[in-house]
């Protein structure tokens, strides 16, 4: 991702920044559109991942279809090209307005995540004399073995509808005139990484497909989510998640009959290893029992390590340009830290770092997913620029 043409452009730009490599998204998108269409799946472009322009537009030039979980995200995806027949609203809190919207740009479905949830939309696409696809989101109790802030398809979750509720989903179903059930959805975490949980996952959908066909109402739609995860320890190593290894499950566990199409809700994997954050140091604090690395982006610009306690690989660009030719360097251990006014502010505790300076330019990686879109204006601090590998 970076060379030493791309580190000394960097010196000249106002810094904090997201970088993103544009030819490494395009090489992603390409990895996961061959594994895909291979048996025939539709990939779901999860939007709340990263909504950059230039990215969902290298997304939508490969024909995916976008997976949105509010109206605003319903609105920019098809404003950006995204074909209303593959656009899906999910989301455990869908207000009136965000309903209204998805009807208006008839969208392909509506994930739904409650009874409650059915009756409203029945209501609203009833007042409108339409007619709403949708496809009821199952909580399968299937543990992803992921951090538990990011873990989805639990009894415990707020998710979905779970299995001692279906016999009144049916019910709800039969009553609502302006409702077309075509499937059932599940989503069970994100940044997964044992692929063997996807196995659980597959004999789960197996059952609910039965037993909605068991009950009347064919499923159309096996919408299995998303979830896959990258690995953030070794970007370089491995920039592109294992699509192939992950569609393959699907294919060899899922139940698939004649006429049915699968799904996929892909976010994470498509943009993740793509983007970084570039930072400069503002100033290194030495003490005597910790050193400290003064960053000028903090949790404003990249909140996951914070939030959920996650890794991101941080390196010293100027240190690593400056020494390439060089067999050894001092190494020191740093708290690498943000300048906002939150003790929680810090990156990552006791890096090993080569010896750093104020001035010095660093990257925090795998920074495409839930960074930009997470930012916030915390402190009255200046919204950062996004700059192009193009």
């Amino acid at each position: 991702m970076f060379d030493t043409n791309t580190i000394t452009r960097f010196k000249d730009l106002e810094t904090p920044f997201y970088y993103y490599d544009l030819g490494l998204l395009r090489g992603t998108l390409e990895a996961c559109k061959n594994a895909s269409d291979k048996y025939g799946f539709h990939v779901h472009y999860a939007m709340k991942a990263n909504f950059n322009p230039k990215v969902i537009a290298a997304i939508q030039s490969y024909g995916f279809g976008a997976d949105c979980v509010s109206g605003n995200e319903v609105s920019t995806a098809i404003a950006n090209g995204f074909d209303k027949s593959k656009v899906v609203f999910a989301g455990v809190g869908k207000s009136d307005k965000e309903i209204n919207t998805a009807l208006d740009a008839d969208i392909f479905c509506f994930n739904v995540e409650s009874i409650q949830e059915l009756f409203i939309i029945n209501e609203l696409a009833q007042a409108k004399n339409k007619k709403a696809n949708v496809a009821i989101r199952i909580n399968p109790n299937v543990d992803a073995h992921t951090h538990h802030f990011i873990t989805t398809g639990l009894d415990e979750n707020k998710f979905g509808i779970n299995s001692w509720q279906l016999h009144d989903v049916i019910d709800a179903l039969r009553k609502c005139a302006n409702l077309k059930f075509v499937g059932i959805h599940f989503h069970i975490g994100s940044q997964i990484t044992d692929l063997e949980v996807y196995k659980n996952l597959c004999n789960r959908i197996n059952e609910m497909q039965d037993w909605f066909e068991d009950h009347g109402f064919p499923v159309k739609v096996l919408n299995t989510g998303g979830g896959l995860g990258v690995d953030y320890h070794n970007p370089d190593t491995n920039p592109i998640a294992d699509f192939e290894g992950y569609f393959k499950v699907f294919k060899d566990f899922l139940k698939v009959k004649p006429g049915q199409e699968v799904h996929f809700e892909l976010g994470r994997a498509l943009v993740a290893q793509s983007s970084a954050l570039v930072s400069r140091v503002l100033y290194v604090k030495m003490g005597q029992k910790k050193n400290f690395l003064v960053l000028d982006a903090g949790m404003t610009e990249l909140i996951r390590p914070m939030l959920y306690q996650a890794y991101q690989k941080i390196e010293n660009l100027s240190r690593q340009s400056a020494v390439r030719s060089q067999r050894s360097e001092a190494k020191l251990k740093y708290d690498v830290v943000g300048p906002i006014c939150e003790s929680t502010d810090c990156f990552q505790k006791d890096v090993e770092l080569p010896e750093s300076f104020r001035g010095d330019i660093f990257a925090i990686r795998t920074a495409g997913a839930y960074g930009e879109v997470m930012s916030s204006g915390y402190n009255l601090r200046d919204k950062v620029q996004s700059v192009y590998s193009e």
